[in-house]
This record gives C-alpha cells, sequence and structure tokens, in this order.
C-alpha cells in the first residue's frame, strides 16, 4: 500500500494536469468505460449484440438463482388448478426475511429424504403446531377445531382424503396435500416415512405466484380464504403460523 501511495504522488508531481484530468474528470471516467466496452466488443465475435446476450444472461441467471424461478408441472396432482405442462414462477424471496408460509400458499419444495429426489408442488394445508384432521362429520377438512370449505380448488369429486388423518404438525415444518387428492402423493402418504410426511422450513424452495405457460392462460396464483377463519394453533395468536 506504501508503495502504491508513493507511485501515486510521485506521477501527480510530473504530470499535475494530467493527473487532474484522469482523476476529477466525470468525462473521463466514462471515456474510459466506453474503451473497455469497445476492447471486449472488438475481441467478441458478434460484437455488441453477444456482449449484450451475456449481459442478460447473467442478469437471468442471477435472479433465477436469488428471486425468481420458472418450474414446469410434471403431473396432475394440483389440478384443476395446475395441470400438466403448465408453467409456474416460484417467488424465491417470498418466505427469506422472516416470513413463513401460510396454509393455501402453493409452494414449492425439494423432498430429498422425505418424498423422493425431486421438487414437488403442493398446498399447505397446515403449518407448525396446527392439527390437520380428516374428516370431520360433513367430510370436510379441519385445521385446528375449525372445517374448511376447499371447493374452490379442490378437484372436482374428490373428497378432502380417501384416507383418514389426525396429525399435530411439529413446529418447523408444513403439511402439504395436492389438491387434486385421488391423484396426490403428498404427506398422507409418508405418515410413516422419515419425517412423518412433514416438510421442513428450510426444504421449501418458494411459493409459486404466477402461472405464465401456456401463455393464454397467463394468471396469478392467489392464497384462498377457505383458511381465514382457522385459528392460530394452541399457544398461538390466532393466523400465527409455524
Amino acid at each position: 500500500m506504501d508503495t502504491e501511495a508513493q507511485h501515486t504522488e510521485r506521477d501527480r508531481s510530473s504530470h499535475p494536469a494530467d493527473s487532474e484530468e484522469t482523476s476529477d474528470g466525470p468525462g473521463a471516467e466514462e471515456r474510459s468505460r466506453f474503451a473497455l466496452v469497445s476492447r471486449i466488443t472488438d475481441r467478441l465475435p458478434g460484437g455488441r449484440i453477444t456482449l449484450t446476450v451475456l449481459v442478460c444472461l447473467v442478469f437471468l441467471f442471477g435472479l433465477g438463482a436469488w428471486v425468481i424461478q420458472p418450474f414446469d408441472i410434471p403431473s396432475g396432482s394440483m389440478e384443476p388448478g395446475l395441470r400438466v405442462g403448465d408453467r409456474v414462477l416460484v417467488n424465491k424471496l417470498a418466505y427469506r426475511f422472516g416470513s413463513k408460509p401460510e396454509r393455501g400458499d402453493v409452494v414449492v419444495f425439494d423432498g430429498t429424504g422425505y418424498f423422493g429426489s425431486a421438487d414437488y408442488v403442493k398446498r399447505v394445508v397446515g403449518v407448525g403446531g396446527d392439527r390437520v384432521v380428516c374428516c370431520d362429520r360433513e367430510g370436510r377438512l379441519e385445521v385446528n377445531g375449525r372445517s374448511v370449505d376447499e371447493s374452490s380448488f379442490l378437484y372436482p369429486g374428490n373428497s378432502p382424503s380417501d384416507v383418514p388423518f389426525d396429525v399435530v404438525v411439529p413446529t418447523g415444518t408444513l403439511f402439504v396435500l395436492g389438491d387434486h387428492r385421488r391423484d396426490s402423493s403428498d404427506s398422507r402418504d409418508h405418515l410413516g416415512s422419515p419425517g412423518g410426511g412433514m416438510i421442513p422450513l428450510g426444504a421449501v424452495i418458494g411459493r409459486a405466484d404466477w402461472v405464465i405457460r401456456p401463455s393464454a392462460d397467463l394468471r396469478h396464483l392467489s392464497r384462498p380464504g377457505a383458511y381465514g377463519r382457522v385459528p392460530g394453533a394452541p399457544g398461538k395468536a390466532d393466523g400465527a403460523h409455524g
């Protein structure tokens, strides 16, 4: 550092005018940047077009790594809302800053060690501390003692579950189900597996927010109001989640 500082001082004494123009002139900085871009484009096949494409790719890579990521729907487990071949945009920041998944959210998660070595898309039905039961006297799902009307998103003709269950969701995990209950391998099917069919919050990649393909079906995936009246888990305030 000392040698470099001394070298700079000698340059200033030898060429004061040039030094002032180089260090203080904003126009010089712009010329320097343009010169750098020009040197790069001269060395790239295709010049500025290639450079523009590369910059866009880097931007998209960063966007996909930290902000949003597209996922293709491989099965009918989330019909009718999500069909085979649909492409969804997953918001990877939705749960990064203290927010946690809420009942009704459609999430994408890494099922390795819990469901299988793949990414899955399911709906959050229970969060940490919730007691999830199926079914009540009217054949509906019940969360923390409150029946949930899932008719707005459940696959036509499906019951909330053909398999009865009564579980308490451990803190820091999620109980998830597919909307097409008769065609979905979800938390119900893994109650005896490692983790008891629950998905750790750390395995959640993000929240599915938009359907972008097919383009004619572009739409936002909103959280249904069916879970809005579900009370918080025992020991938590209403609306709190794990």
